[in-house]
């Protein structure tokens, strides 16, 4: 029963954090323009995610454009697009495996928990990639980024994904350990001998060098 309980919570959590790998895939919202300086009056905001970037006007009109080159992206972009894609197709293998039985649980969880890792690398590059734009002198004001909210979606996701996948893995061994089945030895009764019950006869007969015992039980 705790087994299957586990099983569902792993589950659950592994799903929820396979949603917020799609989310954090598909929004544009990876590295955001950032307020610097008194004097700049921003009329617009810049979204970069992983596919295209948009732009946002002061008049709450809209406009994105896909990436024309990917060579020309960040390489951080660059490889959190191959990490988010990768952590994409691990979730739905694990969740095939997850479902295909109990007895493969745990590389289910192992699956999910690798899903988990290659989004939080991903997501921490971005983040290593901004912070050192944002104090990097030689850049620009208006080319400094901050966190977006995918960056928030990925961290969160992969902390669901490798909770999830250790529940999983967690559920199918204590299962193991629940159907062992445990070695037992009976032990019968072992029929004292008393010393009262046993009536010995011994008999020696001293002649020609015969010696017979006769032992009567």
């Amino acid at each position: 029963m705790a087994s299957a309980s586990l099983e569902i919570l792993g589950m659950i959590l592994t799903v929820a954090g396979w949603l917020g790998v799609m989310v954090a895939c598909c929004l544009p919202m990876w590295r955001v323009a950032a307020y610097i300086g008194q004097n700049i009056v921003i009329t617009q905001i810049v979204w970069e995610g992983l596919w295209m970037s948009c732009v946002v006007q002061s008049t709450g009109q809209m406009h994105c454009r896909v990436y024309d080159s990917m060579l020309g992206l960040p390489d951080e972009l660059q490889a959190g697009r191959a990490l988010t894609v990768v952590s994409t197709l691990l979730g739905v293998v694990g969740m095939a495996l997850a479902v295909a039985g109990p007895r493969i649980m745990m590389a289910a969880g192992g699956t999910f928990i690798t899903c988990g890792l290659l989004l939080l690398v991903a997501v921490c590059w971005t983040a290593n990639g901004i912070v050192m734009d944002f104090h990097n002198p030689l850049l620009e004001e208006t080319q400094k980024r901050e966190f977006g909210n995918s960056l928030y979606f990925g961290w969160g996701a992969s902390c669901l994904l490798i909770l999830g996948g250790a529940i999983l893995s967690c559920s199918c061994s204590s299962k193991a350990q629940n159907n062992a089945v445990p070695t037992r030895v009976d032990y019968s009764g072992v029929k004292s001998l008393s010393t009262t019950n046993i009536n010995d006869t011994l008999a020696v007969v001293n002649g020609d060098n015969a010696l017979v015992v006769l032992v009567n039980l």
